[in-house]
């Protein structure tokens, strides 16, 4: 049964959209701002070329930008819970228009790196508040666990692809590319604020009472740490990946074989994330360990395909293990997000929506400024070559995990926590 959370009760409405809009707004104000993180990417070879800054540089810039993510997720992700969803979205819609603004005035590193401090903050505000509201909106059980995992992957490929396309087509993309989303922000904005609360609104009692909630804090209820421990290490694989394809894919094409277009480099991008959004539509009626462990083991064989590739040479084959490795990440991440939302109560979901974003933008940011010193260091082929075997072990440690518990669910061994996530009830 589908838990309903009931929006308060207010003068105003009847100017409040229907659920089931609401959903969907809140679905698309998701995606939007994913988009909005991927953007950057395509455009990032470019601000190198006019003001000569290197790959360390490139994933500091990259870096800043999940740092800040992460600083807002560990202080306000779960503000929420207390003062209500749409505050909160509307106050990170408005600091996401703030860091297209100052994209747009950026001229150079320091610009490009204050604009995405922003741009993480307004990301890291609006993550726990966006994945609970999708929850408590959700018109049916798959439906919010769906959309949860599709948004950031749809997300993040048509903002790199968009942005691929107008800056080898459209004129003055560095401009363009933020000015069509500066749109779509002040449209959001507007249509959020006529989204129904449903927050449980446990309210803020003191000055003291809301120092302590913005305490950076992570949170995970007894109930589902078991699972939740089997989860994590498919979050780092699925994650490090993104974040790597993010910061340094149109470098690889690039650099390592030879293609000098930014097309290209943005359909490397989007190659992965909307394989990833596909695998998700899929697999979303499979219970959720069928998900996890099918979804880590095609991951590892989108990674090992993408590694050979590096090594022979053949871009098609990269293409190649891209897409294999998106699928793998959907299904993957959806069976994460089913589990997490089917066991959370409503009370909590904000809290528990945040600190599992903290762990995945760490996953997301960490290894992928690593790996820009390493490119540094050793080079970008040995440097890919190492970071692909990093996630390949990671996400077959997951698999084993996930089997291992499946073996104890059938002989009768686990509690209620590990049944429940194994079997996506």
């Amino acid at each position: 049964m589908v838990e309903t959370v009931v929006p308060h009760v207010g003068s105003a409405r009847a100017r409040r959209l229907p659920p089931q809009i609401a959903f969907w707004a809140v679905g698309l104000t998701y995606l939007v701002i994913m988009a909005s993180s991927a953007a950057p990417s395509p455009l990032y070879p470019v601000f190198q070329q006019a003001w000569g800054f290197s790959s360390t540089i490139l994933t500091v810039i990259f870096a800043v930008y999940a740092v800040a993510l992460l600083l807002a997720l560990l202080t306000v992700g779960s503000l929420s819970d207390h003062v209500g969803r749409k505050p909160i979205l509307i106050g990170a819609l408005v600091l996401l228009l703030i860091s297209l603004i100052l994209f747009i005035a950026a001229d150079g590193v320091s610009g490009l790196i204050a604009a995405r401090i922003v741009q993480g903050l307004a990301a890291g505000t609006a993550t726990g508040a966006l994945s609970a509201a999708v929850i408590d909106l959700q018109p049916s059980e798959s439906a919010g666990p769906l959309v949860n995992s599709l948004a950031p992957s749809v997300g993040l490929a048509t903002g790199a692809l968009g942005a691929g396309l107008l800056v080898q087509l459209a004129p003055a993309p560095t401009v363009l590319v933020f000015a069509l989303l500066i749109g779509a922000t002040v449209l959001l904005v507007s249509v959020v604020a006529f989204v129904p609360e449903t927050s449980a609104m446990r309210g803020v009692e003191s000055r003291r009472h809301l120092a302590h909630l913005l305490l950076p804090r992570m949170s995970i209820p007894e109930a589902v740490r078991t699972p939740f421990l089997l989860i994590v290490p498919a979050l780092i694989a699925t994650w490090s990946l993104g974040g790597f394809h993010l910061s340094l894919g149109p470098s690889i094409v690039g650099s390592l074989f030879g293609i000098d277009n930014h097309i290209v480099g943005g359909f490397e991008i989007f190659a992965l994330f909307f394989s990833g959004a596909v695998a998700a539509a899929v697999v979303r009626s499979r219970p959720a360990r069928a998900s996890m462990i099918y979804g880590a083991v095609v991951l590892s064989v989108g990674v090992a395909l993408s590694l050979t590739s590096i090594a022979v040479g053949s871009v098609w084959l990269y293409f190649l293990g891209a897409v294999v490795a998106g699928a793998g990440w959907g299904s993957t991440f959806l069976g994460a997000m089913r589990t997490l939302g089917a066991l959370v109560p409503a009370a909590e979901r904000g809290s528990m929506f945040a600190t599992t974003f903290v762990i995945s933008y760490l996953a997301f940011s960490v290894p992928a400024v690593i790996g820009g010193v390493s490119v540094h260091a050793f080079g970008l082929e040995s440097t890919a070559l190492v970071y692909g075997a990093f996630v390949i072990v990671l996400a077959l440690v997951s698999a084993v995990g996930f089997a291992l518990a499946s073996r104890r669910e059938s002989a009768g061994l686990p509690d209620r926590g590990v049944r429940t996530a194994t079997n996506g009830r």
